[in-house]
């Protein structure tokens, strides 16, 4: 038994909304990730990219947000934990998540540049 109580289906997702809502409105970092998204998506729907070219964009996309709202849950956490107190240890937890968020950033744009590249180049020899 556990000393929180059962949530329900519906009140999980609520929560997971709500974080997603909390996560756009205080992280700039997000919001340029997704608005970065919408661009790479929508002109990869102009490419006429195949749905297996899509589906590694889709994945790409969430390997990066997913990256960065861990980076803001670690944040979050520690901050509330160490109430804002400098810490060197919390300084080398906030930096290897955000190296997490860095090394998903530039995995992204090599899948980018493979995928979009090849695209292009297409486009251009024909």
């Amino acid at each position: 038994m556990t000393k929180f109580k059962q949530q329900g289906f519906s009140k999980t997702f609520k929560n997971a909304r709500k974080g997603m809502r909390l996560v756009l409105k205080s992280e700039v970092n997000i919001r340029v990730h997704f608005c970065i998204a919408m661009a790479v998506l929508a002109l990869g729907i102009v490419l006429d990219f195949s749905i297996e070219r899509m589906c590694i964009l889709l994945l790409t996309i969430a390997f990066v947000i997913v990256t960065e709202m861990l980076n803001s849950a670690v944040e979050f956490s520690l901050d509330a934990v160490f109430h804002n107190r400098y810490s060197k240890l919390v300084g080398m937890a906030k930096d290897i998540s955000a190296g997490a968020v860095m090394f998903a950033s530039v995995v992204a744009i090599v899948i980018g540049v493979l995928l979009f590249g090849s695209a292009l180049l297409n486009i251009i020899a024909h």
